[in-house]
């Protein structure tokens, strides 16, 4: 495994200039070439500066020399790669997290971006809670604004309750590694963010939300949430989780965390089964606009 680095500009920068990272950025990048720039950008123009970025090329793709080309160096970029074409984002992920040590980490997917106040925020938080998650401005492929996900008040949230605010993707979560730390898991195809907050709640007993969208969530035609024959594995996972929390496979810290999490899933699988019925109804219809007003916990 080879860590890169992209310097700047020939002549060393002076201590002053680069503060030392405190928060890590993984982006795993498969057939990025097009949307890894704008991911980059997004964490360039954050207002806290103390972060790196690793980007895990997961194609056999040489992502320092794209971004190089674009003119995007900087020194706080890292660059590994799998050594395959499609292993997957979690084992792309692994790697940085195994490689990495910064006390916080940071999750960005290629296809998405962050508000420029997002780290900062985030960083804040975390004082107050060891993982934190923020709302999302969800948007179709021409970054055209289709809806939000969990606006309003900033606030705690227990594990058991995340879900009923947070019922889209958390692929934009920051956690503090020295509360609480975990790796994704191999095995499960879709809903592998989830699964990793469920490991990272066998130590963390509650999530900071961010109520502002400081996170895009991009939803591509293709990809690994939206792509042809999503639907099905999507399903799988969703009942696979589902029956690891009936079994006891995950130790919360939280009492609640088991019985809400259980309740999301069964919910979120009942309107799988009645979204395509309700799309041929309204054609277009986002999915979470069709499960969130089957979310009212009894």
């Amino acid at each position: 495994m080879v860590i890169r680095a992209v310097q700047a500009r020939p002549e060393p920068r002076r201590e002053c200039e680069v503060p030392q990272a405190i928060t890590g950025i993984v982006i795993p990048a498969f057939r990025a070439e097009t949307l890894i720039l704008g991911a980059v950008d997004s964490v360039l123009r954050q207002t806290s500066p103390a972060w790196e970025i690793w980007v895990v090329a997961d194609d056999q793709q040489d992502y320092e020399t794209i971004l190089g080309r674009a003119g995007r160096a900087d020194p706080r970029l890292r660059f590994l790669s799998t050594g395959m074409t499609g292993a997957g984002a979690s084992r792309a992920r692994n790697l940085a997290l195994d490689a990495m040590g910064t006390r916080y980490v940071a999750i960005l997917d290629a296809d998405d971006r962050m508000k420029p106040e997002k780290l900062a925020r985030a960083e804040t938080m975390l004082a107050e809670a060891p993982i934190v998650a923020t709302a999302l401005d969800v948007m179709d492929d021409s970054f055209a604004h289709l809806r939000y996900v969990g606006r309003g008040p900033d606030r705690i949230l227990t594990p058991g309750g995340y879900k009923f605010v947070s019922l889209s993707m958390d692929s934009m979560i920051v956690w503090d590694r020295e509360a609480t730390d975990a790796r994704y898991d191999l095995e499960i195809t879709n809903m592998t963010d989830l699964e990793l907050l469920m490991r990272l709640w066998e130590r963390a007993d509650r999530i900071g939300w961010l109520g502002t969208p400081l996170h895009d969530y991009v939803k591509l035609t293709r990809s690994m949430s939206n792509g042809p024959g999503v639907t099905e594995k999507m399903i799988r996972s969703k009942e696979a989780l589902l029956r690891r929390i009936e079994a006891g496979h995950y130790r919360f810290a939280a009492p609640d965390a088991g019985e809400g999490l259980a309740e999301f899933l069964r919910i979120s699988l009942k309107a799988e089964a009645l979204f395509p019925e309700a799309m041929g109804a309204r054609p277009g219809l986002l999915f979470e606009d069709h499960l969130e007003p089957m979310l009212v916990r009894r």
